[in-house]
């Protein structure tokens, strides 16, 4: 699947409105940037379940300073709409797959059903 570019326009869509979303936050001056795209680009090629998108932090800075983004690049992971893991750097390809399998086998109902009920104590 190819990566998706995404803007403010289209970003809280595109995370709502698939299963497992990773978002890479970069900019062209970033040296670790590029140096991370081919991981990227080679993990989007085995996962095509997965949807893959880059944020510009430069051509979209109010996205990168809503989604707090101190330092790229910065990976965001998102499972049904809700944010499973977010860090700074770039992963190197085993990281990277070890990242998405345990993305794709988190159960992020039972963890939002034990916080709310954690809440409500």
């Amino acid at each position: 699947m190819a990566i998706r570019d995404l803007s403010a326009a289209d970003f809280n869509d595109t995370v709502t409105g698939n299963d497992i979303v990773l978002v890479d936050f970069w900019a062209s001056w970033c040296g670790p940037c590029r140096a991370f795209a081919p991981t990227f680009t080679a993990s989007s090629e085995k996962h095509p379940d997965v949807v893959f998108g880059k944020v510009d932090t430069e051509a979209e800075q109010q996205l990168a300073a809503a989604a707090e983004i101190r330092s790229i690049p910065t990976l965001m992971a998102f499972k049904k709409g809700t944010l499973v893991f977010n860090q700074a750097g770039a992963l190197p390809p085993a990281a990277l797959e070890d990242l998405i399998r345990q993305v794709k086998d988190f159960d992020v109902d039972a963890a939002i059903a034990s916080q709310s009920h954690a809440e409500d104590v």
